[in-house]
Formats: C-alpha cells, sequence, structure tokens
C-alpha cells in the first residue's frame, strides 16, 4: 500500500502533526533536517508554516518536501486511530 499524508498541523517551530494513510498519527521536528539549498528557506519560520499537502506529503511552495515514509519513521508518539 502506498503511504501518504492525509492531514498535517502545524504545533510550533518545525514541529508538524502528521496522520498518515495507514492510521497513525505523531508529531515529527524537522529542525535538523533543514540544511542544504532547497531546504535553507524552510528556517525562516514564516515561510516552514507555508506548508501544504501536495503529492501526498508535506511540500513548500519552492518544491522542498519529505518522503511520507521518513516523516512517519521520524515522527513521536505514533498511533494506529482506532475505528
Amino acid at each position: 500500500m502506498f503511504l501518504h499524508v492525509t492531514q498535517a498541523k502545524y504545533i510550533n517551530d518545525y514541529t508538524v502533526w502528521l496522520s498518515f494513510s495507514d492510521g497513525a498519527q505523531g508529531e515529527v521536528d524537522l529542525s535538523s533536517e533543514l540544511h542544504g539549498e532547497i531546504f535553507e528557506p524552510l528556517k525562516d519560520k514564516s515561510y516552514f508554516k507555508s506548508f501544504n499537502l501536495e503529492g501526498h506529503t508535506l511540500s513548500w511552495p519552492n518544491g522542498a518536501d519529505f518522503a511520507p515514509e521518513f516523516l512517519r519513521e521520524n515522527s513521536v508518539c505514533r498511533f494506529a486511530k482506532s475505528s
């Protein structure tokens, strides 16, 4: 099954709460991942907040994005929704 991000909500600093297509949810802190030319603009917190869900993952207007598998693997407090 193809994993994708279904919801995203800004928490603070460089932390986002995510829900995934497999029911998992959790916070991911991306502060240590903002290096390199494509991610440099995300160090500006107002720009960081401008993310959207495009291509089934968290992405920004400059084309920066993270694989949903990376986001899920690095999220904290992961759990599956109960039905």
